[in-house]
This record gives structure tokens, sequence and C-alpha cells, in this order.
């Protein structure tokens, strides 16, 4: 670690670089707390979250769902149609959506905050001064938000062509006859079936042997399955190797075993991840220490090899998600204010994520795959959604929720959802997890009929039937109830 000189007068007690998710919570808590915070973005408030990710592709996904119950309304007694999709105005309608949220991460919101909110190129000269255009700031503490940037593979043939990513995606205004999408993770999943809906006919390629390996081999094997129903060609075990234009036509190149095939496409989306921004704005000068991912290395503090430089979101990790970045975001701004008292160290034990495919995927805590390989025991609680009345109604009865507990016990160690509106329901999940709220209080909750909520008193009934007295207990029962008829 290089030694550097402390300024004798001090201007801000942080200066937070990057404004998305981790960055604008930082800012905001520090201004709350009324601390003199600067917050520096070298392109759009809101970061990719806002505009390149989450709103966007939700935004998108709502197109094609509602396309998609055009062509199935005869489920619902009402003539089915086959829409026709103006992709321009559906892209359009994108731009809308993010320009209505806007102003929540606007300049304007965090200026009246309080916050001095700075356009340009943040760079780190000491870890007491960022320099932006042309101008030295000094600050007690630095926050690192900068965000991650989609993963291009190696692929020969790569720089022939302009793959999509999640940054240039929305600037389609043209709807792709021939989609590949490379990923089997989440966001190719969603991206996968939302093209697909749309008219696009899509192949998902994936190199590992299931899609959503994160997640439960039952899981991926329903998501899989219900892509392949809808017309998504999912191609899983294959590695794309090489990318050739044959006159007009494009093609990708695929391995799998000892076999190679072609797909030929007009456009190839790349969802295969993001590595962090650490580059380009004084890391490497100062040697703040990465992880073998090229990460910035943080303590449970969120601090770096220098105690005053923390960092959160996606270019720390260890979860990718705009939730994950804004929890952390609490943890570094308040060690980094309030630190020479108290120090917080963060808990990752409880950290939701959903996949917003139709049907979606929620998660928190320990699934059967992770409780394996860390030998812990477990009981499973299963219900069906095809069994709850809401479901039925609304005609949505496919996916399940499946809870895991400590063996005899009602405490919750992790819950996995597939289901219409899965990402909603976890909730209780997450608040029963956090707080140590065991099934016997879910199941003696008040739930309103008919939700889908009911679903999660429902396993609850389920892990109480399984876990009802003894048939001694219940025999003394009957002949008790016996007796008191007499």
């Amino acid at each position: 670690m290089k030694k550097f000189s402390k300024p004798k007068k001090i201007e801000n007690n942080i200066v937070v670089i990057g404004a998305g998710s981790g960055g604008l919570i930082s800012a905001y808590i520090a201004a709350v707390l009324k601390a003199k915070v600067t917050l520096i973005e070298k392109h759009e408030m809101g970061g990719d979250c806002l505009n390149t990710g989450c709103v966007p592709s939700k935004a998108l996904i709502k197109s094609a769902s509602v396309a998609h119950f055009m062509r199935h309304a005869n489920h619902y007694g009402i003539e089915a149609v086959n829409p026709k999709v103006d992709f321009v105005a559906v892209m359009e309608r994108i731009q809308d959506v993010i320009k209505k949220i806007a102003p929540h991460d606007s300049v304007e919101r965090f200026t009246g905050l309080g916050v001095n909110v700075i356009k340009g190129e943040a760079n780190i000269r000491s870890p007491w001064e960022v320099e932006v255009n042309g101008n030295i700031i000094t600050t007690k503490n630095i926050i690192v938000a900068t965000g991650g940037s989609p993963i291009i593979p190696s692929i020969q043939g790569m720089d022939t062509i302009k793959p999509l990513t999640s940054e240039n995606l929305w600037e389609l205004r043209k709807l792709p006859k021939r989609l590949i999408c490379l990923g089997g993770g989440p966001i190719g999943c969603e991206l996968s079936q939302a093209f697909n809906r749309l008219g696009a006919e899509v192949t998902q390629v994936g190199r590992n042997v299931r899609i959503m390996p994160r997640e439960d081999e039952d899981v991926s094997a329903f998501i899989e399955k219900k892509l392949i129903s809808e017309g998504v060609n999912v191609l899983t075990n294959h590695s794309a190797v090489k990318i050739e234009t044959v006159g007009e036509e494009k093609l990708l190149y695929c391995q799998t075993g000892d076999k190679t095939i072609q797909l030929p496409f007009d456009e190839l989306l790349v969802a295969i991840g993001r590595k962090p921004n650490v580059s380009g704005f004084g890391l490497e000068e100062l040697g703040v220490t990465l992880t073998e991912n090229k990460a910035i290395k943080v303590s449970p503090f969120l601090s770096t090899n220098y105690p005053n430089i923390y960092a959160v979101g996606d270019v720390s990790g260890p979860y990718q998600f705009t939730h994950t970045a804004s929890y952390m975001a609490w943890f570094a701004a308040i060690n980094s204010l309030f630190g020479q008292f108290k120090k917080y160290k963060i808990d990752y034990s409880v950290v939701p994520w959903a996949t917003f495919t139709d049907p979606e995927v929620a998660k928190v805590g320990l699934n059967e795959m992770e409780a394996k390989q860390k030998n812990i025991p477990y009981e499973v609680s299963h219900f069906e959604l095809d069994d709850l009345d809401r479901n039925i109604t609304d005609g949505a009865q496919e996916g399940w929720i499946k809870v895991l507990t400590v063996p005899r016990k009602d405490k919750i160690l992790g819950v996995s959802m597939v289901g219409l509106n899965a990402g909603e329901l976890i909730h209780e999940y997450i608040l029963a997890i956090k707080n140590g709220i065991g099934l016997n209080k879910i199941l003696s909750t008040i739930h309103i009929y008919p939700t889908l909520s009911e679903a999660n008193k429902m396993v609850a009934g389920r892990w109480k039937h399984t876990h009802k007295p003894s048939d001694s207990v219940m025999g003394w029962l009957e002949k008790y109830h016996d007796w008191m008829r007499k």
C-alpha cells in the first residue's frame, strides 16, 4: 500500500463514485445524516438498473406478457388473437418507463437532498483526493460504486459483428427474425422468453448442463421445459466457439461433445454475466487489492486495503443485484461516517433473488443443492400451486413452494418458489428468516382469502401436518372426546 500525504483541509465527509443503486443510497444516507457528500457520475444517473438493466428488461417482459396473453385468451373465455407487435412502439414505451422513473434518481432530487452532484469522470489521486473535471476534491472517505459491464466472450470472429448486450440492446428498433441468446442464466432466460413471445425465433445457448444452474434441478428443469413449450430452442451443454459470416448469412458454431453445429442468426445477444468496473479511475495506481475475479476486495465492513476507501455493489460483489447494492450501501455509509465509534459487519445470510420469467422463480436462504453441498441436514415441506384457490381462479396453476427447515423444527433454512408473482410472495419468508420467525407463526397468521399469499400459509400447514402429535397422543385425544360425550 502506497503512502500519501493527507491534505490539511478536508471538504467532504464522503465522495461517492458512481450513481447506480449502491452509490445513490450511499449518498442519500450520508446526506440525510447531515454529512457533506459529493456524488460523481460520468454517464446517467440511476446507473445500469434504471437505464439498461432491471427497469427496461421488466418493461420489455411486460409487453411480451401482454402479447402472450392475447394469444392464449381463449383460456379465459375470450377469443384468442395473434397480436401484431409494433416493436418500435414496444421499445419506445421502455424509454417512456425509464423517463417516468428517472426523477427518483435525478440530479435535481439528490441536489435537493443536499448532495453535491457532479457529472464527470472521477480519478482517485489519493485516499483523500478525487479529481473530476480538472478539479481536486478532498474527502475523509471514498465509496466506490462503479458497477459492472457485460462480459463479451473471446470467441473467434466476435469482433466481426456487433453483439447485443444489456447496454446496447435498448437501441434496437427492429425485431430480429432470428435471435441467439448466449447465456443460460436468469438474464438469458428472461430475455429469451420475452423476445420469443414478441415474435422472434430464439435459440438460447448455454454451456452448462442445465439452465439457471444456481437453482435446484427441479426449478431449472421446469423453466427449461416451459421455454421449450413456448418455442424457444434451448441448447444446454453447448459452447460457442466461432462466428463466421458467409455472404450475408451470420453463423454461430457451437461445440457439444465431439459434435459441432451451425446456428444462423440475425442478432446475437450476449448475456453470460458481468465484470466489475475497476479500471480507469485510479485504483491501479493506488494499489487497491482485487479478488481473483478482479472485483474490489473488501472486508466484512466493506472497506478496502485502504481503511477509508469502501466499495459497494457489482464492483465488489459477491452478489450482483440492485437490492444487494442498496443493502451494502448502508454498511459502507454508516461505517465510513461513524466507524471510529462502531463498525457494522455485513451479513449475507439472507440474500433473496428472483428471476422474472413466466412463471417467476424466487429464492432466499438455502436450496436443496446448497444444503447438500454444505452437508446441512434439512426437511422439505412442499406445496403445489395448482391446489391454491387464487391460482385456480387466475388460471396460473404452474409451480410450487418448497421450504427447507431444520429437522423436527419449524426454523426455516431456505425457500424456493416457482409461480405467479413468486418475486412478491418470497418477501414473507425473507422477513421470517431474517427475524427468526418459524412456520408455526406463519401458520397462525391471518392471510386474506383468496390471495396468492395464502400459499405461504398452506405450505406451513403441510409442515404442521407432517409434525402432528404422535399416534399415542392422538389416541388419548380420541379417548378424551369419547369421555366428554358421556
